[in-house]
């Protein structure tokens, strides 16, 4: 256990290390995170954290389940995000907590960031894909969705550019879990 993440009890993090890497080859094979993974990992989390604090365990899992969704659900109503992407980051936020998940989501958008760029060079998109993220960020600030004005920015269109977004999830929860052992 370190000061960077916080507390990190040995079962939730055993936990989030299964889970998380089950996700990531899943994303990686299918392009889909199930349900059963997800639901699983984010129900583990609220019990295992009752069962080892009390009511306390629970608004931990609560506050860090509540973090991510805050964080990652208007990505998916932005298009930008699956779905599976937004209820393991959850299930993660309920096995971490809140503080450890903070660093999770840091890495793990590092981590995205580093990979979308390797996708765009390894397809040739690198220009492209940095105009797309100019007018994403435009349209943002103007309080306009981008997918509504163009179809290609949605994670949904076949034409758009597709990272496992589960892998870095998985690689950030590896990094921050074993932080926390070895810290």
């Amino acid at each position: 256990m370190t000061d960077l993440t916080g507390p990190l009890h040995n079962l939730p993090a055993a936990l989030l290390l299964a889970a998380a890497t089950i996700a990531a080859v899943f994303d990686i094979r299918s392009r889909r995170i199930p349900n059963l993974v997800t639901m699983t990992a984010f129900l583990a989390g609220f019990a295992v954290h009752a069962a080892l604090n009390g009511v306390s365990g629970l608004l931990h899992a609560a506050a860090g389940a509540g973090l991510a969704l805050l964080v990652y659900f208007p990505l998916f109503l932005l298009r930008g995000m699956g779905a599976g992407d937004v209820k393991l980051m959850a299930a993660a936020g309920a096995l971490a907590g809140p503080r450890a998940w903070f660093w999770i989501f840091v890495v793990a958008a590092v981590t995205g960031a580093a990979a979308g760029i390797l996708l765009a060079l390894s397809q040739g998109r690198l220009r492209s894909t940095l105009i797309n993220t100019g007018f994403i960020v435009r349209q943002l600030l103007s309080f306009r969705v981008p997918h509504l004005t163009r179809e290609d920015l949605s994670v949904d269109c076949s034409r758009a550019l597709r990272l496992p977004h589960g892998v870095a999830i998985a690689v950030a929860v590896w990094v921050v879990v074993l932080a926390a052992w070895l810290g």
